[in-house]
């Protein structure tokens, strides 16, 4: 069932708690959560459950509403709008951070014969929390499908491209009270959406490939006369006859088949992530940049292959005419 999610937190809690007590906290909690409470209801939430000092709500879910994304983000700013006052009156400064996330879940009720909880299970559940842990105080961090319902409101809003834990591709999130943020908390084997330029394969295949590189320097000579041209003449002469030609054309060849087949596992995860409605498509300067690299990779096995052809097949042919 489609739903947006909404996880609000109350800022600087275990702060709170050390600095006033278990017993003067809980007032303060109790009357945060009501008023979270009702202003999300009032815009048409369910509220699904209180985590200590945090509050789930859906929307959408049960009672139908064509603008349950927008619904959320109105919902949430008048939350923050009434904090100030909240704060006044009970004489603690309330700051919450709150995390949206539209998409698709499984809503029913779970637990045992005797308690059984109402509740949503599904990655936009999970990725609406994990949006709320990277929100800042006062901050209002949505995912991009919500964004998408609300740009006329927010405009000029910058995209942000964030490490979620749990998911494989990153997040492209949307601060809508916020200064914007670089991906912080990058889990070291998540792989990278932005494939990385693979110049070195390019450099290696170019300067490894003697005669190859030997026939484009000579040509570039002929058109544009001496000075760089001519060094990288003298440079793939030498390379010809190099011992480190051929490890240069074998690492040229590992770093661009490793790039191709890079990108292909990323295809594959990038669709069954789409598939799941954890993320959107590519952009067009996504695709542009996949695409470069690819190719760049494919040029450098290229030149690899015609460098191996031209030495070693039409510069020393492996059948030679008898002689006469």
């Amino acid at each position: 069932m489609e739903m947006t999610v909404v996880f609000a937190d109350l800022a600087s809690f275990t702060e709170m708690t050390g600095q006033m007590g278990a017993t003067a906290t809980w007032p303060v909690v109790d009357e945060f959560l009501r008023v979270a409470s009702s202003t999300l209801i009032s815009y048409g939430a369910f509220i699904d459950k209180y985590i200590g000092d945090a509050v789930m709500a859906l929307f959408n879910v049960p009672i139908k509403r064509a603008d349950h994304a927008a619904a959320a983000v109105v919902a949430s700013a008048k939350l923050q709008a009434l904090l100030p006052e909240l704060s006044e009156r009970l004489r603690v400064p309330l700051r919450v951070s709150i995390g949206i996330a539209s998409g698709f879940a499984r809503v029913g009720r779970l637990g045992s014969d005797d308690i059984k909880d109402y509740t949503a299970i599904g990655d936009v559940v999970n990725q609406a929390a994990r949006l709320q842990a990277q929100a800042g105080p006062t901050e209002i961090l949505v995912s991009q499908n919500v964004y998408r319902e609300v740009a006329s409101a927010y405009p000029g809003v910058p995209a942000e491209t964030l490490v979620l834990k749990g998911f494989p591709q990153r997040t492209v999130a949307y601060r809508l009270n916020g200064k914007p943020r670089s991906a912080l908390s990058a889990a070291s084997w998540m792989p990278e959406d932005r494939p990385a330029m693979n110049w070195s394969a390019v450099t290696l295949a170019l300067l490894g490939s003697g005669c190859l590189g030997t026939n484009i320097a000579a040509a570039l000579v002929l058109a544009f006369g001496g000075g760089s041209a001519a060094a990288l003449y003298a440079l793939a002469r030498w390379f010809d006859e190099s011992p480190a030609r051929v490890p240069l054309l074998t690492v040229a060849t590992v770093i661009a088949s490793t790039v191709l087949i890079s990108l292909e596992r990323q295809r594959r995860m990038r669709r069954d992530c789409i598939a799941r409605r954890s993320c959107l498509e590519m952009t067009s300067q996504e695709r542009r940049q996949v695409w470069l690299a690819a190719g760049l990779a494919v040029v450098s096995l290229t030149l690899v292959f015609l460098e191996l052809l031209m030495h070693y097949v039409i510069g020393h042919p492996l059948v030679r005419s008898p002689s006469l």
